[in-house]
């Protein structure tokens, strides 16, 4: 399929082949008919995208703190790498359209294929010929509305939601400043609900549009039309509500806001213009500043959005989609209009010709529409769905591969294409000799189609069964998000494959039990979970210095774990578990190589509070080595540290940039002068070498085992408040 994507680095434009999005459960695939561009918010996104480096960090400091603060905790090299693939990346465009139903994922019983639909999201309802939609970022199209308008469905609900937060009232006043887009459809809202509006905008054109879609009167701001307007319909005391509905630098629009409003009223700020606030003008008229979220009530929460979880219309009236069956409604019955502001309808095969024109302000335009194609060019391909793990019991003994054929390269797939994948992964396979990167599966297309561009795959599709059942290639990289691990890789080895899968391996003790059953039902055990740390050079080399140990050691390790931004994923613990049970197999599977043994009990506390953990790990020997996995603390602060001490001796490792051994001799490292070196290069390396020999997997079963039994533990601790002994703990 094809769709409109844009590469943030160089500012390039195109209209892309990429793989059609599966269709999940919890969502429906959509063939767009009509989608809108936003000549606000989208062509904001593509001027930044032709900007310079420093432009672009001036436009978004927000971004250079996170940097900032990402080169503190991983390094500059690891974060070179992190920021330019971001930016060197295909991102998409738009966020509202309305298109046919195609297919209808498991859950779903409100549409059916065939169906009319309105679609939200800047990350679902996007400028190409198929989307997949989650439940509460779509609304069945009223009989009689055609897709035309019904594409105009998000930013109605963006008006909607601000004229909303403004608690307008029959009879009221109010002042829309900017009659873009957005502006328009306020005016059009606020006038269906009783309330005379002025606006305001520079182009005559804009005024004279809202004035014939029922504006009272418009005007420039810098005339005097539009204070005289507002003085004689309000009596001289100022309007009830200002809507910003304006972008740009200009500071123009709060202070006029000032000036027009009535003492006690209300300023609601939909766009994204300068909000420097005259402190003497908003405190003297006491004003209510608002700030209206995108859609609605929803928005931003992936619960919500992507999870389907609705919120009781008895303590949340407008939802998301709720707002956006309302508009619809009001498209139905006439109180909308949006014909008036299409300005320009193109072919989506000509979007990048349109965009471009749009930038150089050769088409000026409110609103712009792509039509696409009345019939499709290819048949819709989806992922089909996850099934239970059942529980089963384990296979013993190792089953080792037969050796590959001498010079014959190892054929990789990844499963899964996010950040961690891009940045850490991909770099060292992707010119590494004696390896091919065949396939890249992912369930959203742009992400294929954006790591096939950048390391070379051969294809990439959304279609796992195909990788899955094609005999050529040798191993599966699972990289997506924690909950699909267990079952992606017990669906590899039962396919044949040797699996590489990013931490955690499950987790839940039946997701475990049952990638142990694919290794019994399948006699494949050719499995390994991306612990790296164990592969670092400078912790092995500090190994290596401390020396052969006789005595119990007692070891600390604290993780500087650091707080998740907003909307992280890894914050939905209830379908990806907790963040130490998705990272803490790390720390465990370190301390454990360190000791050459597996722990026999668990016993974990958590701060009050906080998600602050102590974890307290016993082995065999009667060694002790206690996690301290914090997120309250300093970010300036180093993010590991580990302290071993055994024999008279200690060993120290400051965060992988250096090491030292302190004992009858004293040696230390020097400090690393670029990066930290974590391991998964050393990783890679001994995974590659194992599946191109046949030899055995860098890390046994059992230890990959017991550790994730363990992490496991951790959970079970907390809730029982006991130490928890590891059953056929060694």
């Amino acid at each position: 399929m094809k769709q409109v994507v844009q590469n943030y680095k160089s500012g390039e434009l195109a209209v892309l082949d990429v793989p059609v999005p599966g269709c999940k459960p919890g969502g429906v695939l959509v063939r767009s008919a009509f989608s809108l561009i936003s000549t606000g918010t989208e062509l904001m996104k593509v001027s930044e995208a032709g900007m310079s480096m420093l432009g672009k960090a001036r436009s978004r400091p927000d971004q250079v703190a996170k940097v900032a603060q990402s080169v503190a905790t991983n390094g500059v090299g690891a974060t070179y790498r992190k920021v330019m693939g971001k930016l060197d990346s295909y991102t998409p465009l738009g966020y509202s359209l309305c298109g046919v139903v195609e297919q209808v994922g498991a859950g779903i019983d409100d549409v059916k294929v065939g169906d009319l639909v309105a679609c939200a999201g800047n990350e679902h309802a996007l400028h190409a010929e198929l989307n997949w939609v989650p439940k509460n970022l779509y609304a069945p199209v009223p009989d009689g509305l055609a897709s035309r308008p019904a594409a105009f469905g998000t930013v109605g609900s963006i008006a909607l939601q601000g004229v909303r937060r403004g608690e307008s009232q029959l009879g009221d006043v109010a002042l829309v400043i900017g009659l873009g887009l957005i502006g328009q459809l306020v005016v059009q809202l606020l006038a269906a609900s009783g309330v005379r509006v002025v606006g305001v905008d520079p182009d005559p054109v804009r005024c004279e549009l809202a004035e014939r879609l029922g504006a009272a009167a418009c005007g420039d701001p810098a005339s005097a039309a539009v204070e005289a307007a507002v003085a004689e319909l309000t009596g001289g005391h100022g309007v009830d509500q200002v809507y910003l509905a304006a972008g740009g630098g200009s500071n123009q629009p709060v202070e006029l806001a000032a000036r027009l409003c009535r003492d006690r009223g209300r300023v609601v700020d939909i766009g994204k213009c300068r909000l420097d606030l005259p402190w003497n003008a908003y405190y003297e008229k006491e004003l209510d500043v608002r700030f209206s979220r995108s859609y609605g009530p929803g928005r931003y929460d992936p619960e919500y959005e992507l999870d389907g979880r609705d919120y009781p219309i008895g303590y949340v009236r407008w939802t998301e989609r709720r707002n956006l069956a309302c508009f619809l409604d009001l498209l139905a019955r006439g109180r909308i209009d949006v014909e008036p502001l299409v300005s320009h309808t193109a072919h989506f095969d000509d979007a990048v010709e349109t965009y471009q024109r749009l930038k150089d302000g050769d088409l000026k335009a409110v609103a712009v529409l792509f039509r696409y194609p009345d019939r499709p060019d290819r048949a819709a391909e989806a992922a089909p769905p996850a099934v239970a793990v059942p529980a089963v019991k384990r296979r013993s003994g190792p089953v080792s591969a037969p050796a590959r054929p001498v010079g014959a390269p190892v054929r990789l797939a990844f499963v899964g294409a996010g950040n961690y994948a891009t940045s850490m992964l991909l770099p060292h396979l992707a010119q590494r000799d004696g390896v091919e990167l065949s396939t890249v599966v992912t369930t959203t297309a742009l992400s294929a189609a954006n790591a096939q561009r950048k390391f070379g795959f051969a294809g990439a599709t959304t279609d796992l069964d195909a990788v899955l059942g094609d005999p050529s290639i040798d191993a599966v990289f699972v990289v997506t998000r924690h909950s699909s691990h267990a079952e992606l890789t017990r669906r590899a080895l039962l396919a044949g494959k040797a699996v590489f899968v990013e931490k955690p391996l499950a987790l839940t003790e039946d997701e475990l039990a049952g990638v142990l059953a694919a290794v019994e039902e399948s006699g494949n055990d050719r499995l390994q979970v991306g612990f790296n740390r164990r592969f670092a050079p400078l912790l092995q080399e500090a190994r290596k210095r401390f020396g052969a140990r006789t005595g119990a050691a007692s070891v600390r390790y604290l993780v500087n774990a650091g707080r998740l931004d907003h909307g992280s994923w890894y914050l939905q613990q209830g379908t990806e578990g907790s963040r130490f049970a998705g990272e803490g197999g790390h720390f465990i599977d370190t301390v454990s190589w360190l000791l050459a043994a597996d722990p026999v009990s668990v016993y974990a506390v958590a701060a009050s509070g906080n998600e602050d953990l102590q974890v307290v790990l016993r082995y065999p020997d009667g060694s002790t080595a206690t996690i301290s996995y914090v997120t309250s603390g300093a970010p300036g602060f180093p993010k590991e540290t580990l302290d071993l001490v055994a024999d008279g001796k200690v060993l120290r490792l400051d965060d992988f940039v250096r090491a030292a051994v302190y004992g009858r001799k004293r040696w230390v490292s020097s400090r690393l002068p670029k990066a930290r070196d974590k391991g998964q290069a050393a990783e890679l390396a001994a995974f590659i070498k194992a599946v191109r020999t046949g030899g055995p997997m860098p890390v046994p079963l059992e230890s990959l085992v017991a550790t994730t039994a363990a992490t496991l533990a951790v959970q079970a601790g907390l809730v029982g408040g006991a130490p928890v002994t590891l059953a056929g703990a060694r």
